[in-house]
C-alpha cells in the first residue's frame, strides 16, 4: 500500500464517520473506496470563508481482475449549494495499478466557503481484461466540529 500523508505539524479535528461506497456487484471488476475526513483548523480562516479539511481515501480491488485507476471525477458541494466539479487524472500525480486483494491509500484536501459540504465521486478504471469501469466514492461529509450531531 502506498500511504501519502499530509505535512508534519498539522491537527486535524476527526467528523463524524462516513459510510463506504459499495463496491459495484460484478465480481470481475470491484472496487472498494474508503473515506476519512479531517477539519483543519490551522488552515481554516472561519472569518473569511476559507475552511480547509482533508481526506484519506483507500482504494481495494476486491474483483478478479487487476484493474488500473486512469481518472477521477469529484462533486463537491458547499452549504449554501454550489457546486464544483473536478476532473483529472489520476490521484496525487500516481495512476495506481491494483492487483485482486490490493490497496492503495492516498491523502488530499478540500476548501470550501463554509463550514460544512459534502464530497461524492468515481475514479474510471480499466481492468487487464480490457474492461471500463467506475468505482463509486459514496458521498461523504466535511464539517468543522460541533456542528453536526
Amino acid at each position: 500500500m502506498t500511504d501519502t500523508t499530509s505535512p508534519k505539524g498539522r491537527t486535524s479535528t476527526p467528523v463524524p464517520p462516513v459510510r463506504d461506497a459499495e463496491p459495484a456487484s460484478d465480481p470481475l471488476h470491484k472496487i472498494r473506496v474508503d473515506v476519512s475526513a479531517n477539519y483543519v483548523g490551522e488552515q481554516s480562516k472561519p472569518d473569511e470563508g476559507h475552511y480547509a479539511f482533508s481526506y484519506t481515501i483507500t482504494i481495494r480491488n476486491e474483483g478478479q481482475v487487476p484493474a488500473r485507476l486512469l481518472t477521477r471525477h469529484w462533486v463537491i458541494t458547499d452549504a449554501n449549494g454550489k457546486v464544483k466539479e473536478v476532473r483529472g487524472e489520476g490521484v496525487v500525480g500516481e495512476q495506481p495499478y491494483l492487483l485482486p486483494g490490493q490497496g492503495f491509500r492516498y491523502s488530499s484536501g478540500a476548501v470550501l466557503e463554509t463550514p460544512v459540504g459534502a464530497m461524492q465521486g468515481s475514479y474510471q478504471m480499466l481492468a487487464d481484461d480490457g474492461s471500463h469501469f467506475d468505482a463509486p466514492i459514496a458521498p461523504f461529509t466535511l464539517a468543522m466540529p460541533g456542528l453536526l450531531h
